[in-house]
Parts: C-alpha cells; structure tokens; sequence
C-alpha cells in the first residue's frame, strides 16, 4: 500500500466513523423518547465488530510485523534499506475501515 492510499484510508476512516456513531446515538435517542426497546440486535453487533475488528486488526500487524522482519532481515544479508511502517499501519486500518463504511452504508439506508 502506497503512504498516499494509506492518507485516504485514513481520512475515511476518520469521516465515517462519527457519521456511524451519530446515526446509532440518533436510533438510540428516538427509541428512548418514543418508549420502544432499542433493537438489542444492533447493540449486539455493534460490541461484536468491535471486538472483531480488534482481533483481525491485532492479526493483520502481526502478520505485518513478521513479513517486515523477514524482509528486513534479508534486505540486511543483501545490504539494501528496508521501509514497512506504511504497510504495517495499512494492516491496523484495514479492517476498521471495512467494518466502519459498510456500517455507514446500512445505517444510512435503514429507517427509524
């Protein structure tokens, strides 16, 4: 992943992320005024990707981690530099960014 692709995840990421959060506080709200339960189903969801997405992303720096030290590690046998922190924070991002803007679509074509 180039540190230019890496910006824009980031900057997406960034953007729909609160977008997401409103749109459930937004449920949450209109679910307490109007005395009706909040669907338990979507809170569910909500701590599960959570939790997932924190455990693909701990994978994917691992995986990272070990191919820029292998990498590394023969780049220093051959006597050339060696630069993966871009691909490492790629690794990090990744699956947040899937999961935020995917919530981002659902939730903003469901209807209170």
């Amino acid at each position: 992943m180039t540190p230019r692709r890496l910006r824009l995840d980031t900057a997406t990421l960034w953007f729909d992320a609160p977008f997401v959060i409103a749109i459930r506080l937004h449920q949450m709200q209109l679910a307490a005024m109007t005395g009706k339960t909040h669907d338990v189903a979507e809170l569910q969801r909500m701590v599960s990707e959570k939790v997932a997405a924190a455990v693909e992303s701990g994978m994917a720096v691992n995986v990272a981690l070990w191919k820029a030290a292998l990498d590394s590690t023969m780049r220093l046998m051959t006597g050339s530099g060696s630069r993966h922190g871009t691909a490492i924070a790629a690794a990090a991002l990744k699956p947040y960014g899937k999961r935020v803007r995917s919530n981002a679509r659902r939730l903003s074509r469901r209807k209170p």
